[in-house]
Parts: structure tokens; sequence; C-alpha cells
């Protein structure tokens, strides 16, 4: 197996994949640079690693191999441990929680402008249809 090089960011890795849907284990293991017998080992260790099954073949989707790259990048590059790194995969996103709760801001005041909104129709139903 010829070695691939050496990948900063998953988007990197991402150009470079083929444009298929799946990828045996030995193709991901070439990807993210890692031996076979380490991605069976985090399958048991990170239960967000769930790799589809069929006829005892592993088969990984991009989903899965950015998270088996970012689970490297927490163990060999941040120096995580396991513990650690499954601690940092299970907290939510801070940009994620900064985006909901804008989002959910501007829902609200989306809400905010439809009631008062409906008060006025309301008012103007009454006046009309009294």
């Amino acid at each position: 197996m010829a070695k691939t090089k050496a990948y900063d960011s998953f988007s990197q890795l991402e150009a470079d994949l083929p444009e298929k849907r799946y990828f045996t284990i030995g193709e991901v293991s070439e990807f993210c640079q890692l031996k076979s017998h380490v991605l069976r080992y985090w399958e048991q260790v990170f239960p967000q690693l769930e790799p589809s099954k069929r006829r005892g073949r592993r088969y990984y989707q991009r989903e899965d191999v950015a998270l088996v790259f970012e689970i490297k990048q927490l163990l060999h590059h941040q120096g995580f441990t396991i513990v650690g790194a499954k601690a940092q995969l299970d907290e939510p996103k801070k940009s994620d929680t900064a985006q909901q709760s804008a989002c959910q801001r501007s829902a609200l005041k989306t809400l905010s402008t439809m009631q008062e909104e409906l008060g006025l129709f309301q008012k103007y139903l009454h006046q009309r249809y009294r």
C-alpha cells in the first residue's frame, strides 16, 4: 500500500476522496493514515462512529470519514485522551449553539410581529363587522 500524503484539515482530505458513497475500512485506513485495527477499536470506544456493516464488511460514508479524521485530530494532534476526545465530541459545537440562539431570536421576533399584526387585524374585523 503506497503512503498517502498527510492532511491538515478534512476539507483537504475531502477534495482527494473519490466521488463514491461508501468506503471500505482499507480505504479509510489509507486516507486517514491509520491502521485498520485502530479504526475497529475506535468503533468500540466512540459510539458516534458506526459504519454500516454488510456481510461482515464495514462500509464508511463521508460523514464517518470526517468523524474518523476529527477523532484522529483530537487524539494525535491536539493531545486529547480518549475520555477527553469523547467529551469533546459529545459537547455541542459553540458555533452551532450560537447559530441556534440567533435563529431562535429571529423566530421569536417574527412570531412577535405576527402576533401584533393579528391583533391589528382582529381590531379591524371587530370595527368593520360589529
